[in-house]
């Protein structure tokens, strides 16, 4: 029975002995479940390719690969031993596909307890896969690493146009780079635009009304309709509360026929609007001003009309039918409604 020596490429230490038994893949077999790796192939100490287990002597010393090149276990242990207490030393990152060289100092000295920091403050503990090129494997966005390792250099936050600072920001995160998180955060909440509370005008609030579904619920607070044309419109369900419908020139807003049930106007300022033929089944009105309003024929079963405004609006013919009229500021005669 031979025996041999199974190192990780590139590493003379923490080696495994094993019996050699059966084809090279059940070598390759046995080597990837005492190193923990995927092995593919084997070299001798001279790099050699061993394509043949008939090849393998008794006490050979191999090194187990995942498909990478050889590399030198001396060459690798002096330049070990030659920055032994330094981190000065060039590495290259394959970043998705991209190239970055760069020092070992770098990575780890600026935020000790980051990930990166803990990928390359050691050789081999971490287990970083390598390239055929023997860059470092890290399957990450370029765009958004690029401004982390500039960071990382010269610690100031450089985000070029066209790189979306949430993106940066995730791999802030994922990386465990602290010190930028929270300047990424200011960033990002800076860059946003103020709210924009300016009035909107009525053939703007027109063309988001048709372009909201049904089932959609539209919120129009506090918004200027002076003047409004909704003729037949539908709103149903729409927060409409202290809206401003009077128009200053004398143009009335005329909602004729709008389907507005459910609909909250609580608080606007409807003077001389047109609501004939409306439906306002279950609408909250209260404290609206609906003076000279137009109501004739309008459904306002339920409708919550308490502390309006109604003198001189005509409700002719309009239902109301548990409709709340309480704290009216001016009385309602008979006359403005027959049923």
């Amino acid at each position: 029975m031979r025996r041999v020596t199974l190192f990780l490429n590139g590493s003379p230490k923490n080696g495994k002995v094993v019996a050699v038994y059966g084809t090279l893949s059940d070598l390759l077999s046995v080597a990837s479940s005492k190193l923990g790796i995927k092995a593919t192939s084997v070299y001798n100490g001279k790099g050699g390719l061993i394509d043949d287990i008939a090849l393998i002597r008794d006490d050979d010393v191999l090194f187990v690969c995942e498909g990478e090149p050889f590399i030198d276990p001396q060459t690798e242990s002096k330049l070990s031993e030659g920055l032994s207490g330094s981190h000065t030393d060039w590495l290259t990152l394959n970043v998705g596909g991209r190239y970055f060289t760069t020092t070992r100092s770098t990575l780890v000295n600026k935020e000790p307890d980051s990930m990166l920091a803990h990928m390359f403050k050691d050789r081999g503990v971490w287990g970083n896969k390598q390239d055929h090129r023997g860059a470092f494997l890290i399957d990450r966005s370029p765009e958004y690493f690029e401004p982390i390792l500039n960071y990382l250099r010269h610690g100031q936050l450089i985000v070029n146009d066209g790189i979306n600072l949430l993106g940066v920001l995730e791999e802030a995160r994922f990386f465990g780079i602290d010190s930028l998180i929270e300047q990424l955060e200011v960033a990002i909440k800076n860059s946003q635009p103020p709210e924009d509370h300016s009035p909107i005008s009525r053939k703007e609030f027109v063309r988001f009304l048709l372009a909201t579904p049904t089932k959609s619920e539209l919120r129009c607070q506090c918004a200027n309709l002076q003047g409004v044309k909704m003729l037949c419109s539908n709103a149903e369900g729409a927060s409409l509360k202290q809206c401003n419908f009077e128009d200053p020139s004398g143009l009335k807003a005329n909602l004729e026929g709008a389907n507005l049930k459910g609909v909250d106007m609580e608080g606007s300022q409807m003077t001389g609007i047109n609501l004939r033929v409306a439906t306002l089944k279950n609408a909250k009105l209260k404290n609206c001003n609906l003076r000279g309003a137009t109501l004739a024929g309008t459904d306002l079963e339920n409708c919550d009309l308490s502390g309006c405004d109604l003198q001189e609006a005509n409700l002719r013919g309009s239902n109301v039918k548990g409709a709340i009229f309480e704290e009216m500021l001016t009385p309602l005669h008979m006359s403005q409604s027959v049923r």
